[in-house]
């Protein structure tokens, strides 16, 4: 650096003698509008479009927050047993956790024979939440209601119930299929 303005001193008489060619001055000032004003016009037409761009991402996005707290969040209005207290959260959990094993269990039968048989069993299954629903947004109106407290336990005592009826039949059912299929190969 220091080599430079050693340079610049030593040659100053040069660097006054210079001047450059005539209209420069006028040339430059053109070329410094012209990019200015091409600077300014792009700026002027892309600035309110990407202004209006995220006004109408922010709107939508609010909106759709919006439309899904008030109308699509699953289970806003409904309540589990474990919220009323940690002793039926116990209880629910057992009961979930063991309505669980039920659905993995008739998930897993093979029913080869009519698969069709299998989505209608499921449907009704889903159809038997339908009334679970509906007794926890009755608990979120009256959280001390032992009545429906009792009716949400018999509940999953009766889906219980009707599952493992259900796997039952369906065990059956394989294994007379097996016994037939063996009975036919053994002739």
């Amino acid at each position: 650096m220091k080599n430079i303005e050693d340079l610049i001193r030593s040659n100053k008489d040069f660097f006054d003698e210079a001047e450059p060619s005539p209209g420069h001055l006028e040339r430059f000032n053109r070329k410094l509008e012209m990019r200015f004003s091409r600077h300014v016009t792009i700026q002027r037409s892309i600035v309110p479009y990407l202004l209006k761009a995220a006004v109408v991402t922010l709107l939508i996005t609010l909106s759709s927050l919006w439309t899904w707290d008030h109308f699509i969040r699953p289970g806003r209005n409904r309540m589990t047993l474990g919220q009323v207290s940690p002793q039926y959260k116990e209880v629910e959990n057992y009961y979930v956790h063991q309505v669980n094993l039920m659905e993995n269990e008739i998930v897993n039968i093979d029913l080869k024979n009519n698969p069709a048989q299998k989505d209608i069993l499921l449907k009704e299954m889903k159809s038997m939440d339908s009334v679970y629903v509906q007794l926890q947004k009755e608990l979120r109106a009256n959280p001390n209601d032992e009545r429906i407290i009792n009716a949400m336990i018999e509940h999953y005592q009766t889906k219980l119930d009707v599952m493992a009826y259900i796997v039952g039949q369906l065990k059956a059912i394989r294994n007379e299929n097996k016994n037939n299929q063996s009975n036919e190969k053994s002739f």
